[in-house]
Formats: structure tokens, C-alpha cells, sequence
């Protein structure tokens, strides 16, 4: 993985100019720490990884002697394991301003994390967020200067894509080992890592008593990506009670499994919706766990469109994730069940997007996008994201654009 680079790397170049902490979030084996690592090739950064209980240990029972033995510039990967050690980061970046960016920090557990922060490095940390491998990172073609954004610019280098090859890039997922190293066996890697994430980032750090009721859980999840969340349904499939879903939910959802995409919500008007849209933001764990064994069965199998939308919503949250931006989109939804799959706000301008299985996109695709209308606010050129070849205005306001090219 390490001539693959990642978008963020000069973000976080960047980043620690200005910071003397940097904090890494992603789920687990999106390569948060083979990033750091790499960057940190050419400087005399020491590395030290909390999974290692001796270190972690010293770090929980004695963090000031802990970071004498580890003095800065350093990497200290999974900081969720000791939040004791917040304060005396602090201490030794203030001590240490003339190092740039002296703590790399990486975590798994975001929201948790936080808690943390906002006590003790408010105004010190920057704090980024890894997801999965992009397309364009796997191409080797970097993201456009902007986030995603719906425009006629014409892109170099992007290889457009067959129907076939864009599921099987679903297929496969986006955690970069398995899709780096063709020679790792997918179901035993699969299987490895929802198994380690249970026993590591869950049972033990929220005590979950029933973790094969948890699996169970994640499996129902990622069987309804790309639907409304419902915690009945989920509770009763599982057998669990609704505030139970709920919390647990609130795992996946720390631990980057799961993206919730919250309902645009105006004061003016309680015609819409309030019920969040959730993606199993790796189309790979999720085609694993859904127990597609192969990217044709996928391709025209019963979650064919649900997945292929949690790969493009998962596509334009990297596009503003790895360039160290936050994104502002939203859900569309009403009561009458008019809906915009993702409405992108930016500059106060809203910007509709659909995400069609097509290669033939019509005007008839987009014909909820007048209901923004609505919202007072200026509306920006609308997008079909779909199969088709090339991207081509369907009208004055609305232009398709291949999955490919987001």
C-alpha cells in the first residue's frame, strides 16, 4: 500500500503546519496508520500503537511517564484505548511549539473520542476523518480541487467503466488490503475483521455481553443500507429492544461502519421528514455480510440499487472527507414520500442529486428536484448520478454524470 497514495496525506502535510496535533479518525483498516507511517518515512517520527497492551497499559497508569519514553514528534495509533492521556498532551504540545505537528493520533471511535478532546486540546487539534479507498485514489487520478460538486467539467485520465466493473468494484470494497493484495482470501479477511471488530472495538471498549446478538445486528444493518432507519424494525429481527438498537446503532455509527444521512430539516415548513437514511459505508464488509458471494449475483441481485447508492454516497463523503472538508448534504424526503436521494449545500446554494441503476437517464429521474423550491434558498445545477458512458445535460439544470467520475 505504500505507493498508493492517499488524498489526505497533503491535508495532513498541511494540517500540521498549523496544529500541533492532528487526530485521525476511520474505521478500523481503512490505513490510518500505514498513512501516517508512510508520510513519516523521511523525519525521525517515533511510532507507538496503543493495541499493544504493555504499552497501553503505561499509558492508562502513568501517561506522563508514558510520553517521557515517547517523546514527540510521534504517531500514537488508537488513542481511544488511553483518553487518559489527553491532558498530558497537551502539556508536552505546549512545551513543544516549535515542533510542527508533534502528535499524529489516530482513532476508531470518533464520537467517544471527542469527549476527550473538547476537555482537554480545544485549540490545538485538528481532526480528520479517513475513510475507504476512493476510486480515484485506486486509479491513481486525484479528486478534482473542489468537493463533489454537479458541473460540466470534463475530467482526464478517468477510466470510464462497464456495468460489470462497477459492481465488482462494489463487490469488493473499498478497505485497502484486500483490495491491494489480490492474493488475500476475501471471505477468511471478511470474516477476520467483523470477528476482530467485535472482540476488540466493542465487546470489550462498550461491554457488550451478547456479541453474537451483535453480529446478528451489524448483518441486519447492512442488509438495509440505503433505507429509512426504522429501530422496530431492527429491533424486532434481531430480537432486541428498540433502545437497544438505538445504542448500538451509535457503535456503528463511532466506529465509521455506519453513515447516517439526516433529513433536510427547515423551520418553514414540518412536511418533511425527520428519519435519517443509513449506509454501511464499506460496500465490500456489506456485500460479505449479505452473503453475496459474487459481483454478478450483486449486480443483479435484490439490493442491486441500495448498494449502488451506498457507494456513491460513500464516493462524495471521501471527496469532502479527504480534503479535510466537512459535508453539508442532506436527505429529501416529505410526507407525500417525494424524495431527493442527497441534496449538497454549499454557499447557501442547494445542489439535488438522484442516483439511478440506469444508462439511460430521463427527465422523469429528477422529478421531485422542483420541491427545493420550496426552501427558500437558491438551487444549483441538479445531478442523475447513473451508468451512462459520458456525462451529458439532460436540461438546462440538470446534467448526468457516470458513477466513474464523482
Amino acid at each position: 500500500m505504500a505507493d498508493l497514495e492517499r488524498t489526505l496525506s497533503k491535508i495532513i502535510e498541511k494540517t500540521s503546519k498549523g496544529f500541533r496535533v492532528v487526530l485521525l479518525n476511520g474505521q478500523r483498516q481503512v490505513g490510518k496508520s500505514t498513512l501516517l507511517k508512510n508520510m513519516s518515512e523521511k523525519t525521525n517520527r517515533n511510532y507507538v500503537s496503543l493495541d499493544n497492551m504493555k504499552f497501553r497499559q503505561l499509558a492508562k497508569t502513568d501517561p506522563e511517564l508514558f510520553l517521557q519514553q515517547n517523546p514527540p514528534p510521534i504517531i500514537i495509533d488508537e488513542i481511544q484505548y488511553a483518553p487518559e492521556l489527553f491532558p498530558y498532551i497537551k502539556l508536552s504540545a505546549d512545551q513543544n511549539r516549535n515542533i510542527k505537528g508533534a502528535f499524529w493520533l489516530t482513532g476508531s471511535q470518533k464520537y467517544k473520542l471527542m469527549e476527550g478532546v473538547k476537555e482537554s486540546l480545544a485549540g490545538r487539534i485538528a481532526i480528520l476523518d479517513l475513510m475507504g479507498l476512493s476510486y480515484r485514489e485506486k486509479t491513481k487520478c486525484p479528486f478534482l480541487s473542489k468537493p463533489f460538486l454537479p458541473s460540466y467539467d470534463k475530467l482526464k485520465n478517468i477510466k470510464k467503466l462497464t456495468i460489470q466493473q462497477v459492481y465488482k468494484l462494489i463487490w469488493e470494497g473499498q478497505l485497502p488490503e484486500p483490495v491491494v493484495d489480490k492474493n488475500i482470501d476475501r471471505e477468511q479477511y471478511y470474516s477476520s475483521y467483523i470477528q476482530s471488530y467485535i472482540e476488540r472495538d466493542v465487546k470489550d471498549f462498550y461491554n457488550i455481553e451478547k456479541p453474537l446478538q451483535f453480529f446478528n445486528f451489524v448483518s441486519v444493518v447492512a442488509a438495509q443500507t440505503g433505507k429509512l432507519l426504522n429501530y422496530a424494525s431492527l429491533a424486532r429481527d434481531v430480537g432486541v429492544d428498540i433502545k437497544t438498537a438505538q445504542v448500538w446503532m451509535g457503535i456503528l455509527e463511532r466506529s465509521g461502519l455506519v453513515y447516517l444521512l439526516q433529513p433536510y430539516s427547515p423551520n418553514i415548513t414540518n412536511r418533511i421528514i425527520k428519519t435519517p437514511k443509513m449506509y454501511f459505508l464499506d460496500t465490500g464488509l456489506c456485500s460479505y455480510l449479505t452473503r453475496w458471494n459474487s459481483s454478478e449475483s450483486l449486480m443483479s441481485g435484490a439490493m442491486d440499487g441500495a448498494m449502488l447508492e451506498t457507494y456513491v454516497v460513500g464516493e462524495i463523503l471521501k471527496s469532502y472527507f479527504h480534503n479535510g472538508k466537512e459535508p453539508v448534504m442532506y436527505l429529501y424526503r416529505d410526507v407525500d414520500q417525494k424524495e431527493i436521494d442527497i441534496v449538497i449545500e454549499q454557499n447557501g446554494t442547494l445542489y439535488p442529486i438522484e442516483i439511478k441503476k440506469t444508462a439511460n437517464p430521463q427527465p422523469f429521474d429528477c422529478k421531485y428536484f422542483n420541491q427545493i423550491n420550496k426552501l427558500n434558498k437558491k438551487v444549483g445545477i441538479g445531478a442523475i448520478v447513473c451508468l451512462q458512458p459520458e456525462r451529458i445535460p439532460l436540461s438546462r439544470n440538470v446534467v448526468s454524470i457516470p458513477v466513474w467520475e464523482i
